[in-house]
C-alpha cells in the first residue's frame, strides 16, 4: 500500500486536494492511504525522517522561511526513493523542480482530471501496470479500457458508457477507432462494443446485452461484419454455439 504525504501552507488546499486524492483511490481501488498532511515544512521533514512515505504532495510556497524547493532538497537527503509531485501556482519554478527527481508538476488551480492522469501513471511506474488507458478531452480525462462496456454516438458526442459512469466527449468515431484494441468492434452506426463485457445476444431483436441489464443494438448493415469477428475473433470460453440464434455468454 502507498503510503501519500501531503504539504501546503493552505489548510483549504490540503482539504481539497485531500478529497480528490481520496476520490481517485476509490474509483480505481488502488492500495493507497493519505498517511500525514501538514502545513508546517518542519513538521514535514520529521515525518517523513521517521515514518515511511512513498508519495509526496507539495507545494513550493510554504509562506516560511523555507520553500518547498528546498524541502525537496532535503527529502533528496533523506530518501532518493520517495516520489515527489508539485501542486503550485508557481509554474515558473517548474524548471528548477525537475532537479530534485519530480515525478510531476501540478499547477493550480489542479484539476481532477489532471490529478487523475498523474496518479495513474505512478502506479504504471511504481509497480508495471500493464492496464491500458484512453485519454479524451485533450488528455484531460483518463479512462481504463477494460471498463468500457460499449461506445455510442449521440450527434456530435461520443459517450463511453464504463463500469462506473459514462464520459461524454466531442469526436468522431472514426478518431475513436484508432485508440481502441482489436476486442472493440463497432455492430451499429451508433455502436462500438467492447466483446469481453458483452453477457447476451439475440440476433432476432437485434440486441446486445452487457452487465446490469445495459444493451445497445445491432445494425444491418454491420451486422455480418460482427458476426465474422464473434466466429474468427472471440476468445471467450463461455460462448455457446456459434449458429444459435441467441448466446448467452454468462
Amino acid at each position: 500500500m502507498l503510503s501519500f504525504v501531503l504539504c501546503d501552507d493552505n489548510p483549504s488546499a490540503i482539504d481539497k486536494l485531500s478529497k480528490m486524492l481520496d476520490s481517485i483511490i476509490i474509483s480505481h481501488n488502488l492500495k493507497a492511504q493519505i498517511s500525514y498532511t501538514t502545513t508546517n515544512p518542519i513538521e514535514l521533514l520529521q515525518y517523513t525522517k521517521t515514518h515511511p512515505t512513498d508519495v509526496l504532495l507539495l507545494d513550493i510556497d510554504l509562506k516560511s522561511s523555507t520553500s518547498g524547493l528546498q524541502i525537496a532538497e532535503q527529502i533528496r537527503e533523506i530518501d532518493k526513493n520517495i516520489y515527489i509531485i508539485f501542486v503550485t501556482g508557481h509554474f515558473e519554478f517548474g524548471m528548477v523542480a525537475y532537479k530534485y527527481k519530480t515525478f510531476d508538476f501540478l499547477q493550480k488551480p489542479l484539476t481532477k482530471e489532471r490529478f487523475e492522469e498523474t496518479i495513474l501513471r505512478l502506479y504504471s511506474d511504481i509497480f508495471g501496470s500493464t492496464a491500458k488507458y484512453i485519454r479524451l478531452d485533450n488528455d484531460k480525462t483518463v479512462i481504463k479500457e477494460n471498463s468500457i462496456r460499449f461506445i455510442k454516438k449521440e450527434g456530435m458526442k461520443v459517450i463511453f458508457h464504463t463500469d462506473t459512469r459514462d464520459y461524454e466527449t466531442y469526436s468522431s468515431f472514426n478518431k475513436i477507432s484508432g485508440m481502441l484494441p482489436y476486442n472493440f468492434v463497432r455492430c451499429h452506426k451508433s455502436y462500438i462494443v467492447n466483446l469481453s463485457k458483452i453477457t447476451d445476444i439475440d440476433l432476432v431483436e437485434n440486441e446486445i446485452t452487457f452487465t446490469k441489464n445495459d444493451k445497445c443494438y445491432i445494425g444491418p448493415k454491420y451486422k455480418n461484419n460482427f458476426m465474422e469477428v464473434l466466429k474468427n475473433e472471440y476468445f471467450t470460453n463461455n460462448m455457446v454455439s456459434i449458429d444459435d440464434a441467441k448466446y448467452n455468454f454468462n
